[in-house]
């Protein structure tokens, strides 16, 4: 089913992804910059690719020598547009257009110092000659096709930076040994600026303020007199989607706020509350037993979010029915969900189901707009903020679409969802109250399928283990645990060992992601 690519953008990079870690940090960087771009896989270039500012070619794991190497076409846009290729891109481009690329002895990888030849380039401008640089690159380049010369050398590499010559190709070419997107290449960020903007000829025009109003007017073109239907979590990114649906066409969308029984405690209340007072037109919809009745005993955490999807979509399909003349399903689908989703070589090995990507559509035969799916996390707070969302809803933590069937490991019972429950409640409370809540990026409890001997009073107890979660991150690809106070942590693990019949442990989660994922399912 066709989804809206909302907000027609004045300006764009293209950056084609050849399988590496670091692609995402490329599309970070340029967001910083307030420069839309995009990123396809590097077989899938899309049709209106003329229509941008530039290409980047990013990094890979393989080598342009191996016979699984990854090929693209560079002739479809070398000399097109203005082109910039990174590590995997430059030894492509090399490869390709007539150098020499051969394997080195040893993989060169870590920390270098930049040398710049031919200091009068756009490129380098403002950078200093003796910058450090970011290598991860086990091919060397040997010989340059005769249309390119070196602009820069390090101390292991004779060719670290290159280009096309003058009066060769009609648009400039330009190639990095080294990765300017990773925070080891001190001013990697002010090469990455020149390129956009000295070279490609971005303006930086991609603010909040520009997507609401470019996405706003997609949508009524698009919709123009339809009706559009909702599904909403409580959660920022079905929030800020929501609101800007809402804009372009009022009460011609109606929202449906689903109660699975899997919320945090007396969320269904709240939040409704919160819609209600933003205007929306807004069902609630009291549904915990059709989830819990389901999940009573499951244990599988992949066929918990199956039975979740499924139902949901049960549900959803019912309060449908109720409907008429709806056309449009909105969803609040990120770009982290569609990253993790699908990789360069198509459908990767799954890590987890994401629930908002897909499915609705196909069974209720209704067209997808999706007004965020192009935006990080911390853009969308950024564009909520923007529209005027209330700061208690945009700085909500992030909450896992299954809710808490995945925070409960082990076999769900209803029991269990209320203690983790209440433990969550706690923490959270007490993260507020040590003004610690807004300085974190997600945090929660988790309820363990461990019990352990403990003694209260005079009695001995044998009761469940929580754990408990917190980390900093931008946008959930990468995390890191949050470093609390250990006065904090005490307080918590007393109050809710104290205050939550069928605890008695408390643990700390102190793992990054990755390895680990930031939820514990």
């Amino acid at each position: 089913m066709p989804f809206i690519q909302i907000s027609i953008m004045r300006e764009r990079i293209i950056i084609l992804d050849f399988g590496s870690q670091y692609t995402q940090l490329i599309a970070r960087r340029l967001r910083e910059l307030h420069v839309f771009c995009e990123i396809f896989p590097y077989n899938a270039l899309p049709e209106d690719y003329m229509s941008s500012n530039g290409i980047i070619l990013s990094g890979s794991p393989f080598s342009v020598l191996d016979a699984n190497a990854l090929y693209a076409d560079l002739s479809r846009f070398a000399g097109k547009l203005p082109i910039l290729g990174i590590c995997y891109g430059a030894q492509l481009t090399a490869h390709q257009m007539g150098g020499k690329v051969s394997k080195t002895l040893k993989r060169e990888y870590g920390k270098a110092t930049l040398s710049i030849t031919t200091l009068s380039d756009p490129l380098f401008e403002g950078i200093s000659n003796s910058s450090q640089v970011w290598m991860s690159h086990g091919d060397s380049i040997e010989e340059l096709p005769s249309v390119f010369e070196a602009i820069a050398t390090t101390e292991g590499i004779p060719v670290a930076a290159f280009r096309s010559k003058a009066q060769t190709l009609d648009a400039p070419y330009y190639c990095l040994q080294f990765h300017p997107e990773v925070t080891h290449s001190v001013e990697g960020m002010d090469i990455l600026r020149n390129f956009v903007m000295k070279i490609a000829g971005c303006k930086g025009e991609w603010t909040p303020a520009s997507f609401i109003e470019e996405t706003v007017n997609a949508i009524k073109q698009k919709v123009g007199n339809g009706k559009v239907l909702m599904g909403l979590s409580g959660g920022v990114d079905s929030t800020v989607a929501a609101s800007l649906i809402h804009q372009a066409i009022g009460d011609r969308l109606t929202c449906v706020f689903l109660d699975n029984g899997l919320l945090r405690k007396n969320e269904f209340q709240s939040v409704l509350h919160s819609y209600r007072n933003m205007g929306f037109n807004i069902v609630g919809v009291d549904a915990a037993d059709d989830f819990l009745n389901e999940l009573d005993g499951v244990d599988d955490p992949e066929t918990k979010r199956k039975i979740i999807g499924r139902v949901f979509i049960e549900v959803f399909q019912r309060e449908a029915k109720k409907l008429t003349g709806i056309e449009w399903l909105g969803q609040g689908t990120i770009y982290p969900d569609v990253i993790e989703s699908v990789s360069v070589h198509g459908p990767s090995v799954t890590i987890k189901s994401h629930h908002n990507v897909g499915g609705l559509p196909d069974t209720l035969h209704l067209q997808l707009i999706e007004p965020i799916r192009m935006l990080f996390k911390d853009e969308v707070r950024r564009v909520g903020l923007a529209l005027g969302i209330a700061s208690d809803l945009i700085e909500r933590h992030p909450f896992p679409g299954p809710g808490l069937a995945i925070r409960v490991l082990g076999k769900i019972s209803r029991d269990k969802i209320r203690l983790c429950q209440e433990a969550d409640a706690i923490y959270i409370e007490k993260l507020k109250e040590f003004d610690l809540y807004n300085k974190v990026w997600q945090a929660g409890a988790i309820l363990l399928p461990v019990q352990s001997v403990g003694v209260m009073g005079d009695e001995r107890t044998y009761e469940y283990t929580v754990a408990l979660r917190c980390v900093n991150s931008v946008d959930g690809m990468t995390a890191t645990w949050s470093d609390l106070p250990y006065e904090f942590l005490n307080v918590v693990s007393s109050e809710i060992i104290n205050n939550v019949k069928g605890i008695n442990r408390v643990v700390y989660d102190i793992s990054t992601k990755p390895p680990a994922t930031i939820e514990w399912e």
